[in-house]
């Protein structure tokens, strides 16, 4: 299921930061322990270091639940379920479900193409191409072994619909590697060029699904946030 790519062009040009704002905040779960969220996309998930990119969905829950702090993030441009502890033992907790692999989470994209076959797993080394960070490249001697399930859940005209499953959590890792094997991601302004590029207003990546241990009671629990698209 591999094909030529074009090769990428520059790096996209600085931007101007214009988060959405409504709405402010989009909560799927509130308990002691946890607030969960649909971040949309366009929003960081932590402030930048430039002051002009100081908004973000980590300051906007801090600011009504002080002391909530991020167990992981998604790229700006990704939308879907993101998780902030409002206690210690939460972030351990959930940092630990992570940093364990028990915790278990599931995209929905679209890419460009007709991806062959039905399910699959895409196993190629990640790495910072540092000549343009903050892209990655897939690097086979020095890339970090990396990891991804698919399976096809919808077909349009030149379009799949995936469900991806990351078994290991690299930067970009989603990104890269369906740019890899010739399905870039709609609306990529880092990976996906020409057509697949302008196929999109944004990004078609979301984070559909996160399934880890409550670090209240134990039990295992699964937050979903709707499709965008």
């Amino acid at each position: 299921m591999t094909e030529a790519m074009p090769p990428l062009g520059a790096m996209p040009e600085s931007f101007d930061y214009h988060p959405p704002t409504e709405p402010w905040l989009s909560i799927i779960h509130l308990d002691d322990d946890l607030v969960v969220l649909d971040k949309p996309s366009g929003l960081l998930s932590v402030p930048g270091r430039d002051p002009a990119l100081s908004d973000s969905l980590a300051k906007r829950v801090q600011a009504r639940f002080p002391g909530s702090a991020v167990t992981h993030r998604l790229d700006k441009d990704t939308s879907g379920v993101l998780v902030m502890a409002r206690n210690k033992r939460a972030l351990a907790h959930v940092g630990q479900e992570f940093e364990q692999r028990r915790a278990r989470k599931a995209y929905v994209a679209r890419v460009w193409g007709d991806v062959a076959g039905e399910s699959g797993e895409i196993d190629l080394p990640l790495a910072t191409d540092w000549e343009n960070k903050p892209r990655q490249r897939v690097d086979h001697e020095a890339g970090r072994a990396s990891r991804t399930r698919w399976q096809v859940i919808g077909r349009e005209a030149g379009v799949t619909r995936l469900q991806l499953e990351p078994l290991t959590g690299r930067t970009h890792q989603l990104r890269v590697h369906l740019r890899a094997i010739g399905h870039p991601i709609l609306g990529d302004v880092f990976y996906a060029t020409g057509e697949a590029l302008a196929a999109a207003d944004r990004l078609q990546l979301h984070a559909h699904w996160l399934e880890f241990a409550h670090p209240g009671d134990g039990h295992v629990v699964r937050y979903e946030a709707p499709l965008p698209f």
